[in-house]
């Protein structure tokens, strides 16, 4: 009776454990012990251990071997092995009563097993850089043979590049920009009838620039546009296509709309300047201070916005003087001079700080009152154009400070991508004083609006205006124009060919600085942005009439805040 503890199953297991315990001593066993009592040779018992051995490893073996899979199940690495699921859909069975089909629904059973994942660090980028070949025939400023690669793929970088950015939105400027040509083409004879006004002919053959002169630029404007057209050679070499074009450097446009408005008017001249307005035609194009502007110690714009970005982060907004800062050359315009009248006096403050900069006698202190990144220390800067537009509404822009935009005549490139309200404040232009006063005052009490208003400028700059996004805006712009050529171009007789050789290796001074600070060293490692396609006519109508809307809502904000100031309530 006290072997009845076990049950019928377990009787049956101590059966079949009996009969497997009697075949191995009587298969395996029994032969080993007998083959030990009868050895008599070395050999022999070296066999038995060796047997023996094997027995032994045998059963360690597979001991760890499920010690280790069971770890690897029950704790995971995060690091090299993930789980996954694996799914087992059983089929669907249909009961063969056809009264009452009784369908079973699939069911999951999740396995969880686990899946070793390699790790492939990425490739960093090959960083290709062509050095200037500088010798004694660059002194007489000619172009050394195969100075630059013609063509180059993305793929030379061994590593996939990104896929590229869309075009921030003043790029489809462009289309409206070149629409007057749409139709007609442009054919040589219309390029040749801009001559009369431009500095130099720009041809590009092959990803090679030929440059005729016509007459010599204000100060080194031709010299550094067609150095930051030699730049955009070099940082896409092979996809600037063919071309011929016209430049004038002035500042004020000169291709009049009515004199091409009608059925039966002409085709206006293309003509390439940095600024245009609603009455002119002239093709906006970056200026020349993106690359440096000797004259007044303005460094290339790619090291400049990073000085900017740095005089951001030294005075924060709220610690700012809280007052409307400008400074410039008011002698070149009148409302510049009109601008004089808001400065603070003994009988009135209209909350202005506004100070007149003799260049000459900058020049000679060594730039040290001019520098932009130092002058982010006011609240709110203006932004006044001068004989036409003004270079300074970037650097304006960058400071973080609230932009007063005097309300503008004209526009550059990127201007047009810039909302009222949004970006900037728009001021009046024939009640300035008592426009930037109420300016000062509302943001003064609006200080998070204001804030805002001003990081959006600064961001859309950083962003929106960096060098390549300047560089993709000349890439698509030439490439849209040159779409519209009607023949092939060619060398015109005079032209030279232009290198980045034949201008840097033979420069001095500030020139030559600001000529190697803003070289492109190579080819980019990324595509340019993709172009947007054009506004739609309904769509620039909507876009136009936003902006029109939000310089009357200010205008209606100033209008109560002084009839409120007059009659006061009691």
């Amino acid at each position: 009776m006290e072997h009845n503890w076990y049950d019928e199953q377990n009787s049956n297991f101590g059966s079949r454990s009996k009969r497997v315990y009697r075949y191995v001593l009587d298969t395996i066993w029994l032969p080993i012990l007998s083959g030990v009592s009868t050895a008599t040779s070395r050999s022999s018992v070296r066999v038995l251990f060796f047997v023996i051995f094997m027995f032994v490893a045998a059963a360690l073996s597979t001991r760890l071997l499920d010690a280790t899979v069971s770890s690897i199940a029950e704790t995971p690495l995060a690091s090299s092995v993930q789980t996954t699921k694996t799914v087992h859909i059983e089929p669907t069975v249909t009961s063969v009563i056809p009264e009452k089909p009784v369908t079973k629904q699939p069911t999951e059973t999740v396995i969880n097993e686990p899946t070793i994942t390699q790790v492939i660090p990425k490739k960093p980028p090959k960083k290709i850089e062509i050095p200037l070949k500088c010798s004694l025939d660059n002194l007489n400023k000619t172009c050394p043979a195969d100075y630059y690669p013609k063509q180059f793929d993305i793929q030379d970088l061994e590593y996939v590049s990104e896929p590229p950015l869309e075009c921030p939105e003043y790029f489809r400027w462009i289309h409206e920009d070149l629409k007057p040509w749409k139709e007609t083409g442009i054919t040589e004879e219309m390029v040749l009838s801009a001559k009369r006004t431009a500095n130099f002919r720009l041809v590009i053959l092959n990803g090679r620039a030929y440059v005729e002169t016509y007459q010599k630029s204000f100060q080194s404007r031709d010299t550094f546009t067609l150095w930051g057209i030699l730049q955009l050679l070099r940082r896409y070499p092979g996809k600037v296509p063919d071309l011929d074009l016209m430049f004038d450097c002035v500042d004020w446009p000169v291709i009049l709309k009515k004199f091409y408005h009608g059925p039966n008017a002409p085709a206006p001249p293309p003509l390439f300047r940095y600024c245009s307005d609603d009455s002119t035609l002239d093709i906006v194009f970056p200026d020349w201070s993106f690359w440096g502007w000797p004259e007044i110690d303005i460094r290339p714009w790619g090291s400049l916005l990073k000085d900017l970005e740095e005089g951001n982060r030294r005075t924060k907004w709220v610690d700012r003087e809280p007052y409307a800062y400008w400074k410039g050359n008011p002698i070149v315009a009148e409302t510049r001079m009109d601008l004089l009248k808001c400065n603070v006096s003994d009988q009135q403050d209209w909350n202005a700080r506004v100070y007149a900069q003799d260049w000459f006698k900058e020049s000679q202190q060594g730039y040290k009152q001019s520098d932009l990144a130092s002058q982010c220390v006011h609240r709110y800067k203006i932004y006044i154009e001068g004989s036409a537009w003004s270079v300074s509404d970037k650097y304006i822009l960058a400071c973080d400070s609230v932009t007063f935009v005097v309300k503008p005549r004209y526009y550059d490139f990127f201007t047009r991508g810039l909302m009222p309200v949004h970006h900037y404040w728009p001021i009046k232009e024939d009640d300035k004083c008592r426009s930037i006063k109420f300016a000062v005052d509302w943001g003064n009490s609006h200080k998070q609006k204001a804030q805002q208003i001003g990081k959006a400028a600064s961001s859309f700059i950083q962003d929106d205006l960096k060098m390549d996004r300047v560089y993709d805006y000349m890439l698509h712009l030439l490439t849209e124009y040159s779409k519209l050529l009607k023949y092939k171009p060619t060398i015109p007789e005079k032209a030279v060919e232009l290198c980045s050789e034949s201008m840097a290796c033979s420069s001095q001074g500030f020139e030559k600085d600001f000529m190697m600070e803003s070289l492109i060293k190579g080819p980019a490692q990324v595509h340019p942005c993709t172009m947007p396609p054009p506004y739609e006519p309904q769509a620039l109508k909507s876009l136009l009439r936003r902006k029109t809307n939000s310089v009357l809502q200010v205008e209606k904000w100033e209008k109560g805040y002084f009839e409120n100031q007059s009659n006061p309530q009691t």
